[in-house]
């Protein structure tokens, strides 16, 4: 009876990893069926991306699907900067890392797209601006 009781909380910390990974597959198939024909897109912590038809559209996953948060059409980019996830609006500096936003001005607009990687924003950085000048 006692060695049973001991490998109760094994089989409980099994079943809740088993959910865990079950919920991340889900949440990972719904990504690849909402990125399908985009131009850029990423998965990361903070949320989804995709760049679709000219247009900048970040998501987060929220009760079994993504929920749109913004738009940014990117014809109208004027002024990209890489930002502080929680400092306010404090600029990132090039050697710093992990989680950040980049904001996005344009049109008399300014929004934040958040990012878990300071490098993939800066990917995303230099891809975008080279697109917004293409469209021009």
């Amino acid at each position: 009876m006692i060695h049973g009781l001991l490998w109760f909380p094994l089989l409980l910390v099994f079943v809740l990893l088993t959910a865990l990974g079950w919920l991340e597959r889900r949440r990972q198939n719904l990504y690849v069926l909402w990125a399908q024909g985009t131009e850029l897109a990423k998965l990361d912590g903070s949320g989804a991306a995709r760049l679709k038809e000219g247009f900048l559209t970040w998501s987060s996953f929220e009760a079994g699907s993504f929920k749109e948060q913004g738009s940014f059409e990117i014809k109208k980019l004027e002024l990209l900067e890489l930002m502080a996830l929680t400092s306010g609006e404090a600029p990132l500096t090039n050697e710093s890392q992990g989680r950040c936003r980049l904001r996005l001005i344009g049109s008399g607009k300014e929004m934040d797209v958040p990012f878990s990687d300071a490098e993939r924003a800066r990917d995303w950085m230099n891809e975008l601006m080279s697109r917004a000048r293409c469209d021009l």
